[in-house]
């Protein structure tokens, strides 16, 4: 018996990514989550971090934002933000991390935005290592 499930990463721009898979990690707003196959259906919101995929090879996808649904062995995440970590390059990164820390010592920022651009922060740091 497989222990597949689908997985489908959507963007405004299009699909990202649509296949089976074994286990998906995810960051979700109440921490790391692990999903396998036959998972509580669950609706939550994405932080920033990586959300990585485990089947025949391992994928990681860095996110931003976004919302997860999971019900019927599919897993939805719908997201504005997701790039493969192997075509990052560090360029990007270090001026998405320099942009973060920017707007993170700004006085106008709330602890809601603070503490979302604290996830992203330490995100693009282990990126960048």
């Amino acid at each position: 018996m497989s222990e597949k499930f689908v997985i489908e990463i959507i963007s405004p721009d299009g699909s990202i990514l649509k296949s089976e898979t074994q286990e998906v990690t995810i960051p979700s707003s109440e921490g790391q989550m692990g999903i396998l196959k036959n998972h509580i259906p669950i609706i939550t919101f994405l932080r920033p971090g990586i959300i990585v995929i485990k089947g025949t090879e391992e994928k990681k996808y860095f996110v931003e934002d976004g919302t997860v649904e999971f019900a019927d062995n599919i897993l939805l995440i719908l997201t504005s933000t997701a790039k493969l970590l192997s075509e990052l390059n560090r360029n990007l990164v270090s001026n998405l991390l320099s942009e973060a820390e920017k707007q993170f010592n700004s006085d106008k920022m709330n602890d809601k935005e603070k503490y979302l651009l604290s996830y992203k922060i330490d995100t693009l740091k282990e990126i960048n290592q």
